[in-house]
Formats: C-alpha cells, sequence, structure tokens
C-alpha cells in the first residue's frame, strides 16, 4: 500500500454502511459511512462481492450486485461480523471510559471512521486524534471538503505510517498530553502489521500514556495463519487481502496474550473469543449472522 488509499478501510467502511441500511437489528449504526465512500467504489466493492461469491458458491444462480442479500451474504463471508463487533466494542468501551473521566480519544488505524461526524454528543467532552497512513488521511480529508462536512475543531488528523514513523512523538506533536488518561482503540489493523511493530507500539504507549489509560484492539488467532487449523472463510480472506497488496501478517495465542501484554507494560482486563462474542452480539437474531471464526475482542490498561 505504498502509493494508495487502504483498500480494507473502504471496504471496512462499506460494511459499516450496509449493515446500518440494511441490518435488522443493527449491531453498529455507522449511518454516515455511505456517504465517505465514492459511488464508484462502492459499484466495485458490490460487483467484487457479486462475483467472489460466484466463486465460492458456484450453485448459486441470479446473483447480481444489486441483490442484497448477495451483498449480505458475502460481507459475512469476507468478516463482516467483526468489523461491527469490534465497532461497538470500542465504543461502548469508550462511552464507560468518558464517563471516568477520559477526556483524550485516539483512534490508530482511523480509516474512514465517522465517530466525530456520528457521535457529537460525545465529541465536545474529548480531543480526538485520527491516526492513519497519510495518503489514507489525504483521501478522507477530501471527502470531508467534498462533502460539506464541518470539521470538529477538537479532531487532529496525524498522519503516520506505522511501519516507519514513531506514533507516541507524532501524537505529541499533534498536542497529545502524556499526562491525561486516554482510550485508544486500535481496530482492524493489528493483523497487517508485523509482530515486531505491533509489540513496539503497544510498548511504546505504555511507557507514555497515563497509568490506567486504555485499549481495545481485535486479532486474529494464531492458528487462522495454520492452513490446517484455518476456517475456510479466513483463508479465502487472507488470499483476497494478499492479493490487494495488504497481506495478513500477525495473530495472537489468546492463552498467552495476557502474559505477552504483561510483558510490554498492559493488564489484560477482557478477551472475547468467538463464543463470547456470540453470546453478546448474536444471541436470538433470526438472520444468519455469527461471530467471526477466529477473531477475538481485547481490552486492556496501562499498568
Amino acid at each position: 500500500m505504498e502509493n494508495q488509499i487502504s483498500i480494507t478501510a473502504i471496504m471496512t467502511a462499506y460494511m459499516r454502511a450496509f449493515h446500518a441500511a440494511h441490518g435488522k437489528p443493527t449491531i453498529f449504526n455507522d449511518y454516515k459511512a455511505y456517504e465517505l465512500i465514492p459511488e464508484e467504489n462502492r459499484r466495485l466493492i458490490e460487483a467484487g462481492f457479486s462475483q467472489a461469491l460466484k466463486f465460492q458458491m458456484p450453485s448459486m444462480e441470479q446473483i447480481s450486485p444489486e441483490h442484497l442479500k448477495t451483498v449480505d451474504s458475502m460481507m459475512q463471508f469476507m468478516g463482516a461480523a467483526n468489523v461491527l463487533c469490534r465497532s461497538d466494542f470500542a465504543e461502548s468501551n469508550l462511552v464507560a471510559a468518558i464517563n471516568r473521566g477520559v477526556k483524550q480519544y485516539v483512534i490508530l488505524g482511523a480509516g474512514l471512521d465517522t465517530f466525530v461526524f456520528r457521535r457529537p454528543d460525545l465529541v465536545d467532552a474529548l480531543q480526538v486524534f485520527e491516526v492513519d497512513h497519510p495518503l489514507t488521511q489525504s483521501f478522507k480529508r477530501e471527502r470531508i471538503a467534498g462533502l460539506g462536512w464541518k470539521t470538529p475543531e477538537n479532531l487532529h488528523m496525524v498522519p503516520v505510517d506505522f511501519t516507519r514513523d514513531t506514533l507516541m512523538a507524532s501524537l505529541r506533536k499533534a498536542s497529545y498530553r502524556c499526562d491525561e488518561s486516554s482510550f485508544f482503540s486500535w481496530l482492524g489493523v493489528t493483523v497487517y502489521l508485523p509482530r515486531e511493530k505491533v509489540d513496539e507500539t503497544l510498548r511504546s504507549i505504555a511507557r507514555n500514556a497515563k497509568s490506567g489509560s486504555m485499549i481495545v484492539f481485535d486479532y486474529m488467532d494464531i492458528t487462522a495463519f495454520n492452513k490446517d487449523k484455518a476456517a475456510a472463510s479466513i483463508q479465502a480472506n487472507m488470499e483476497t487481502v494478499r492479493e490487494v497488496g495488504e497481506p495478513m501478517l500477525t495473530g495472537f495465542d489468546p492463552d498467552t496474550l495476557g502474559k505477552e501484554l504483561n510483558d510490554l507494560g498492559w493488564v489484560l482486563q477482557e478477551n472475547l473469543g468467538p463464543e463470547d462474542i456470540e453470546k453478546r452480539y448474536f444471541a436470538g437474531r433470526s438472520d444468519d449472522w455469527h461471530a467471526s471464526n477466529q477473531s477475538y475482542l481485547a481490552r486492556a490498561s496501562v499498568r
């Protein structure tokens, strides 16, 4: 992804947008996401879903990009359930953190996140730092300007290439205060970074953020990288993102995550696996949505 906006950032926004428009009941209502995605990108995504579903399920007939069930089925296959659950998990924990006095919200790998435009009720209480690759942020700035959206004064867009730049130094340049408690969300990112960069980022935050600051992140079970143990949908997703130049690289062992985080300066507080996520988000649903295979949600605090 050296010279282009992250394809997965656009795909993630599309999944949130489609679900907000058509999901019943809604797991996460990102009603602003559609507007950030150019129409030509939406059409390409839906056409791609249609072709991919024909390949994965050749017995299905009369598949068209306009058919809602087609798109819905492919999104499930591509891991949209995890995208929605992690978004709700992050913002639910953020609300709790705000109630405890947190005033800084750092969105790592923000992509086309719409928090500052969806939640004016929360934005006023926060300094919001959106951290992402410079090209992705440039694309987003252009879309926001084109839509005529007013950017809140307390939004700080911080360009960072996680593979090259120092996160905390970049944040400090953007008026981030290390002496105030913060809430970090890191969604859909760890799997795309080398493990050493993931550890380096977590260690850096723990060393610089105020004790008690929190992070929520999602991660892939390390078994997903073993072809003999990975679910078919996971293998297909890995191949898809590899083909667009954003390969999945890193997973964690859920059984040792607590110790590994402790070594990096964190205390693991919550570690939700597929069964936990199924109970929390999908119990009682009448559709075919279920927790994603081998996907986890974690919450930790700085020691």
